[in-house]
């Protein structure tokens, strides 16, 4: 595999530079291998460019995970080891791992974190990505596969006519809280037309459970409506939120102990006469930006889901149809993530094919998603929240495995 990857790399740095201004055209993916310390750059599922990496050495290593390009800067140096020089240095979280041109990449894991490039592979890289470009570490090599499967949105589906989604901002996006709003699908709403040049940009969808943050941030909301002060919705449960559910509590006649359970949330949404939220959530991001954030539905919620990415690609506007490719990472959950998740069933990771079909998307929520699709916009599925990397001025970024070990 390694001769191989050679091979591809040598091919492509003698490659013209007509040939790579013709494949930055397409919405091209990059995954790296830590075993086969390798970069592949993908068009969908045909093999772009490849070359050897050297990926974070022992108690440095290279966190895995689904990443975007966040920053691109020809010249720049380390403010962490020395004012190293970073040569086309393209960032992938704002903590401080990118991919980068060196003099120095041996066929084994060398750096402190970062993604290295031999030199010339770096700078004809560099010509070809965009902001936004998808960035996929693994530990084994993994390859996108197109995938054709009901539950994948395709703009064709799409239904210009309706109302505009309300714009009026009901709760904070994770990541974003005390900074700004986003809008959350929660009623029968319909979409409206896109016809901006901003809606032409790709989307980020990230579908994951519905988390303890989500939870708090809806209760607190409710309680603020049925006139009890539970502070700002962020999620976060605090001694204005404690003070508030005690006094539900007495007012419903219910144990007073301040504490959030199962059966108060569902006390509190059944006096807001509203149904019990469902166990997913589906966000949306364009161009790092928050657009909105939906409910929806994860059979058999006691297996885990794994982690994919899917991406979206080679669409016919004539019949608005595009094409999916998709790829799994492996993602081993801790016992109290899977505790606190309520997984039982984690085995062998979920094929993508079963996830899909495990989740369900309100329609009004899909056509939405129909409307905004372009070529290039990608889907992630993962079991946990996005996490602290994924923030302001991010997509979304998915760590399967953290930069120790």
């Amino acid at each position: 595999m390694r001769f191989a990857l050679r091979m591809g790399f040598a091919v492509f740095v003698m490659a013209s530079p007509s040939a790579l201004a013709a494949g930055a055209k397409a919405p091209l993916q990059i995954v790296v291998s830590r075993e086969q310390q390798s970069l592949v750059v993908y068009d969908g599922d045909t093999v772009v460019a490849t070359s050897k990496v050297s990926t974070g050495k022992a108690g440095h290593a290279t966190p895995t995970g689904i990443f975007s390009i966040l920053e691109k800067r020809r010249r720049h140096e380390s403010n962490i080891y020395s004012n190293a020089p970073m040569p086309f240095m393209q960032r992938l979280t704002w903590s401080g791992i990118a991919l980068h041109g060196s003099n120095h990449v041996p066929d084994y894991p060398a750096s402190h974190g970062c993604v290295r490039l031999p030199s010339k592979f770096a700078a004809s890289l560099f010509k070809m990505t965009g902001y936004g470009m998808h960035v996929v570490i693994s530990d084994r090599q993994i390859a996108p596969v197109e995938i054709a499967h009901e539950m994948l949105f395709q703009p064709s589906q799409s239904r210009p006519q309706g109302p505009a989604l309300s714009d009026v901002p009901l709760r904070p996006a994770i990541g974003e809280f005390n900074r700004s709003a986003v809008e959350v699908a929660m009623t029968d709403k319909r979409p409206s037309p896109v016809t901006s040049d901003e809606a032409k940009a790709p989307i980020r969808i990230l579908i994951t459970r519905r988390g303890t943050q989500e939870s708090v941030r809806d209760l607190q909301t409710l309680l603020n409506t049925l006139g009890y002060d539970a502070g700002l919705p962020d999620g976060f449960s605090g001694p204005a939120t404690a003070a508030a559910i005690e006094a539900f509590q007495s007012a419903e006649a219910l144990p007073v102990d301040g504490k959030i359970t199962p059966e108060l949330i569902e006390a509190v949404f059944r006096k807001a006469g509203r149904s019990t939220p469902l166990n997913g959530v589906l966000r949306v991001r364009r161009q790092f930006q928050p657009l909105f954030e939906a409910e929806i539905a994860i059979a058999e919620p006691e297996m885990a889901l794994g982690t994919h990415l899917l991406q979206f690609q080679d669409l016919d506007t004539k019949t608005g149809q595009g094409k999916w490719f998709g790829m799994s990472l492996e993602n081993k959950l801790p016992k109290t993530t899977k505790k606190r998740l309520g997984i039982t069933e984690e085995g062998e990771p979920d094929t993508l094919e079963r996830t899909l079909s495990r989740i369900t998307v309100p329609e009004d929520v899909r056509e939405r998603l129909a409307g905004l699709l372009a070529n290039g916009s990608s889907l992630s599925i993962t079991d946990t929240e996005s996490g602290l990397e994924t923030g302001k001025g991010t997509d979304f970024i998915t760590v399967t495995r953290e930069r120790r070990g």
